[in-house]
């Protein structure tokens, strides 16, 4: 069942006191750690509700819906403009909606992926009228589930070193800003911490080596279960929805397979 304005509110403060307790434990400022909120199945009232609350950020796993909520702009309560991230695996064919629509897309695995969005992303409208700029991380499946989408362990340095070699203007329309996960669904979410160590090692690896990694400082990982273990160990992006919004109504689903 989705809740109602209020409901939301205290949610929202319970939530607060979570993160700011786990950054408070971890010596990071709260300011560190952005709350995605997770808007997938939840309907475009659920979102002003949220905005109304001081959101500026949500997560789609769907790029249909991700359009029909955020194609028009959204102005958060301090000014800004509402940031929709991509959070699900996109399809090739359906890369070119996804670059229109989001301000990040966190699940990129493939070179062929990067190669596409560059080259949608230099035809596209931008700010000065020269294509435009998309923030991007690289899914990594750090916790080895064959549930999960992501760039396998043993693979993702190299990939990245690919990405390196290409030199640092080859994709000027695209920012890589870090990598996202997801933790192992245990249900413990200690069990996560191992990964989540992984991915923090991986990122800052490759924001010391500059060039094509010198905006590569985020980290998307936890959840409502394991928020606080990833900020322990170093999220800048938490994605939380079932916590903020209520129930997901999976009985209306968006017909639009990813």
């Amino acid at each position: 069942m989705e809740f109602t304005l209020e409901e939301m509110r205290t949610h929202l403060a319970a939530l607060e006191a979570r993160i700011s307790s786990a950054c408070k434990i971890a010596g990071r400022s709260r300011e560190s750690v952005k709350l995605v909120w997770v808007s997938k199945f939840h309907p475009a009232e659920a979102v002003e509700n949220a905005i109304s609350l001081g959101a500026t950020d949500f997560g789609e796993n769907r790029v249909q819906e991700a359009e029909l909520k955020f194609s028009t702009p959204r102005t958060a309560l301090d000014g800004s403009r509402v940031r929709c991230h991509v959070i699900g695996p996109v399809q090739s064919n359906k890369l070119k909606k996804a670059a229109v629509v989001a301000d990040c897309i966190h699940s990129i695995a493939s070179i062929e992926a990067v190669e596409k969005l560059e080259k949608v992303c230099a035809a596209l409208p931008g700010e000065n009228g020269a294509g435009k700029i998309l923030d991007i991380l690289f899914q990594v499946n750090a916790g080895e589930e064959e549930t999960k989408s992501g760039l396998d362990v043993h693979e993702a340095e190299t990939f990245l070193n690919g990405l390196a070699a290409r030199g640092e203007t080859a994709f000027p329309h695209l920012r890589f800003r870090g990598l996202m996960t997801i933790g192992k669904n245990t249900g413990v979410a200690e069990d996560s911490r191992e990964c989540f160590a992984f991915l923090r090692n991986l990122q800052q690896k490759f924001l010391a080596k500059g060039g094509i990694f010198a905006n590569f400082d985020q980290l998307s990982m936890g959840m409502t279960g394991d928020l606080e273990v990833a900020i322990e160990e170093g999220s800048t992006m938490i994605r939380v929805g079932t916590a903020l919004f209520g129930e997901r109504d999976y009985s209306k689903p968006v017909n639009d397979p990813v």
